[in-house]
């Protein structure tokens, strides 16, 4: 546009000088070079105006870029922050996992010519378990009732009073080597209880210290060590077991599992770990010190084997031990059979034990803690049935038919039936 209004003004100026005076061809011809020159000068500017306008827009446009990227990367490392805080959060509580069980009990008892005894009872466990990565898990449990280390029933009355609450667990849990955990801390009894009965150690019973477990699918081994009590002012004593033994496939649907152990528990000239100074359960005891007259050196051989009849399984079992350090009255077996599974709506299952444990056969502190009472020098039968309500909801029967005090050659009948509401939840 420039470049034209100059031209036309020149050629104006030409005309002009033409017509007002006689102007000769050098002049002329001087003029039109000057006009020229005037248009390619002209041309330049406009291409370096041109020139200019181009880049500052691509300046522009670069610098909306920059803007715009910078934006896009901010509402990004927002978006990314919130998801991965939200991440983080959802990792967390997959990796946190709650489970536990509550059992309502309602119990009689009758020693003897006595009266019988009746009460109700309640059982809950809650389990909170933690995965911290790198096959690490750790866990806490709690549990109603007293201090009783193989009891956590805690029994209803006293006008709605609130009711104890302890640890039960508190433990880690490492499984990185193959087939392997190592736990320590209050940990689960993982010990074998052939049949589930607990002649040598209630499954309600925590051991307090560490272990390590193996089991391949054929061979499995056990080690334990516990702190029967670990204060230097109190008398510590340190004891361990260990268990070993194969499983084998002898068909489509039979199973047999069969398996040694040993345990030490050293408590001569001990005093009573738990209760009143004169409470040994079972064990003899000299009454004058009050302490324990043998160590408990058990030597344990156990054997399972499972079939199905009527397409149901059917679990015979025994199990045998003899404590090496008592001179008398050292052995204690128990031998059964089991037949069907409560594991669902519907389903069931029955049982039947036969179990004598002499009074210095084990530590009577472990034991079963319903069996003859608790503790050692009884014999008798177990019977056992229960009945699949819901997935998670059993109907149970336990009705034990003993002899207590057998060592004494004058023993009085025992006889306890519960009947229990057992919930399972994860």
């Amino acid at each position: 546009m420039r470049k034209l209004t100059a031209v036309i003004g020149a050629l104006a100026l030409l005309s002009s000088t033409v017509a007002s005076a006689d102007v000769s061809h050098d002049e002329i011809q001087a003029l039109r070079q000057q006009i020229e020159l005037l248009t390619q000068r002209l041309d330049a500017l406009e291409q370096q105006n041109s020139q200019l306008q181009q880049s500052t827009q691509q300046a522009s446009e670069a610098n909306l870029a920059q803007v715009e990227q910078a934006v896009e990367q901010k509402v990004d490392q927002a978006v990314s922050e919130q998801v991965t805080e939200k991440m983080a959060a959802v990792s967390w509580a997959e990796r946190i996992r709650w489970s536990g069980d509550f059992r309502y009990r309602y119990e009689t008892i009758k020693i003897g010519d006595g009266d019988t005894r009746r009460r109700n009872r309640i059982r809950a466990r809650p389990h909170l378990e933690a995965d911290l990565g790198n096959n690490l898990v750790v866990g806490l449990g709690l549990a109603t009732g007293g201090d009783d280390p193989v009891s956590t029933n805690q029994t209803l009355g006293g006008g709605g009073s609130s009711k104890d609450i302890k640890l039960d667990l508190a433990y880690f849990d490492w499984a990185g080597l193959e087939n392997t955990h190592i736990t320590g801390g209050k940990i689960k009894n993982f010990l074998v209880r052939t049949g589930g009965v607990g002649m040598m150690w209630d499954g309600d019973w925590r051991p307090e210290g560490g272990g390590a477990r193996y089991d391949n699918g054929m061979f499995f081994a056990h080690g334990l060590g516990t702190w029967i009590e670990s204060d230097t002012n109190r008398g510590d004593e340190f004891s361990w077991v260990a268990q070993a033994g194969f499983k084998f496939g002898l068909g489509d649907d039979t199973k047999l599992r069969v398996g040694a152990g040993y345990s030490q528990f050293k408590t001569a000239g001990s005093g009573s770990f738990y209760g009143d100074d004169d409470d040994f359960f079972g064990n003899s005891f000299d009454p004058v010190t009050r302490t324990y007259l043998y160590d408990y050196n058990n030597v344990e051989v156990f054997a399972e084997m499972t079939f199905n009849v009527a397409d149901r399984p059917l679990l015979l079992f025994g199990d045998y031990t003899v404590n090496t350090d008592a001179d008398d009255n050292d052995t204690g077996y128990v031998f059964g059979v089991k037949y069907g599974k409560a594991s669902g709506k519907n389903t069931w299952q029955i049982g039947y034990a036969y179990e004598r444990l002499e009074k210095d056969a084990v530590l009577g502190l472990l034991t079963d803690s319903d069996f003859g009472g608790g503790g050692t020098d009884a014999k008798g039968s177990i019977f056992t049935g229960a009945w699949g309500l819901t997935k998670n909801l059993n109907a149970q029967f336990t009705y034990f038919l003993n002899d207590i005090g057998i060592a004494s050659g004058n023993p009085r009948d025992f006889d306890r039936l519960q009947l229990d509401l057992s919930f399972k939840y994860k």
